[in-house]
């Protein structure tokens, strides 16, 4: 016979090892308000473009951060249908932005695997803009892997509208009915084709409203609210907002 304590040993021996524990869930889509440029500038008695500078470097942590905890998607508003109101000043810095970035990337995306889309009705943009953002695109189509999303001359809207021109000339032309249209038909037709839709949407600055931000594709998103101005957001306030995401319990309308 085993003694006692041989028997505890070889029953520790033979005892069936418990499964690893499940690495946290990490969205696939993560979208953005990149919002409180202006007030982190002002409380430093910074001009304003100095605050959307500031906010571009942000941009480019959390896209690295981003991609390397394995998310697949990130979509940030950059500049909505609204945002021409402001003075020309600010809108010809933002402007200066997005070409740095632009060109940046292009020298860039194939040695970090990093896909580039601009999101929004770029018609308004400059020429040049608009020929960086279709080389963008053209170099983004031999990537594979993590794909940041830039909203620019974006609302939710004004997407919607478009969509629904496209649909109508569509029918016109008889290549649909309108009877037979359903929501992922109409999915189609956004400037999101082909981009699963958010599971969490973050809004730093304090401010508790979506501004007219993918107002389709949010339809059951998580929100995240923090008071913490964009400048300000990096890779730890990314992880708060995740770890909050992660004890949420998603039933898209349904109830266990």
């Amino acid at each position: 016979p085993i003694g006692p304590g041989l028997e505890k040993i070889t029953m520790r021996l033979f005892r069936k090892k418990a499964a690893p524990a499940q690495p946290r869930r990490i969205p696939t889509h993560i979208a953005i308000v990149m919002d409180g440029n202006g007030r982190w500038a002002k409380q430093r008695g910074l001009p304003r473009p100095a605050g959307h500078k500031a906010g571009a470097e942000s941009f480019r942590t959390i896209a690295n951060y981003a991609k390397s905890i394995g998310l697949q998607y990130l979509t940030v508003y950059a500049f909505s249908t609204e945002n021409w109101k402001r003075p020309a000043d600010e809108v010809n810095t933002i402007m200066g932005l997005l070409k740095q970035y632009m060109l940046e990337a292009i020298d860039s995306m194939e040695r970090d695997q990093i896909r580039l889309r601009f999101l929004g009705d770029l018609s308004a943009l400059s020429p040049e803009l608009q020929e960086l953002a279709r080389r963008t695109n053209e170099i983004s189509s031999h990537i594979q892997g993590f794909q940041a999303n830039v909203c620019i001359n974006y609302g939710g809207r004004d997407e919607i509208i478009h969509a629904a021109r496209r649909f109508a000339a569509d029918c016109v032309n008889g290549v649909k009915k309108p009877e037979e249209l359903t929501e992922a038909d109409f999915a189609h037709y956004l400037y999101t084709d082909g981009i699963p839709d958010p599971e969490l949407i973050i809004r730093p600055s304090g401010e508790l409203r979506t501004s007219n931000f993918l107002l389709w594709q949010s339809a059951y998103a998580e929100y995240y609210f923090t008071d913490v101005l964009w400048p300000d957001f990096d890779e730890s306030e990314l992880d708060k907002a995740i770890a909050s995401y992660q004890k949420r319990e998603r039933r898209f309308g349904g109830r266990k």
